[in-house]
Parts: structure tokens; sequence; C-alpha cells
């Protein structure tokens, strides 16, 4: 069931990421829904792209990379 709104994401993702990074997951997450038909897979192709943007701190808050 795809995401419709940021309030949907699971608690991991909305605790911990900040707005942009959850709007990346939830994107990525409905995208994937389309291809596979696992779940986690699905929540692990929305890591992977939260990941290609984002990362802990020092600090453990995730933040944006720089470029």
């Amino acid at each position: 069931m795809p995401y419709e709104k940021l309030a949907d994401l699971p608690d991991s993702v909305r605790n911990n990421l900040p707005k942009h990074a959850q709007e990346i997951y939830r994107a990525t997450y409905n995208s994937a829904e389309e291809q596979y038909d696992e779940e986690d897979r699905r929540h692990r192709v929305a890591w992977s792209a939260v990941e290609q943007k984002y990362e802990k701190n020092e600090e453990g808050e995730w933040v944006e990379k720089e470029d």
C-alpha cells in the first residue's frame, strides 16, 4: 500500500529523518511498490535512496550530505 502522506510513514522514518528525507523515502517506496512484491525490499530500496543524500552525523542525527 503506498504512503499517501508523510504522517503515514513508519515511526522509524518519521521520528528519525528530516522532512526532505521523508519525502525521498515516501516517493521511492511508492515507486518501488510498482516493481517489487516484497514489502521488505521496498523499504530497503527507500532507505537506500535516503542514504544517497543523507547520512548520520556524530550525534546520530540524519543530515544532508555535503557535495
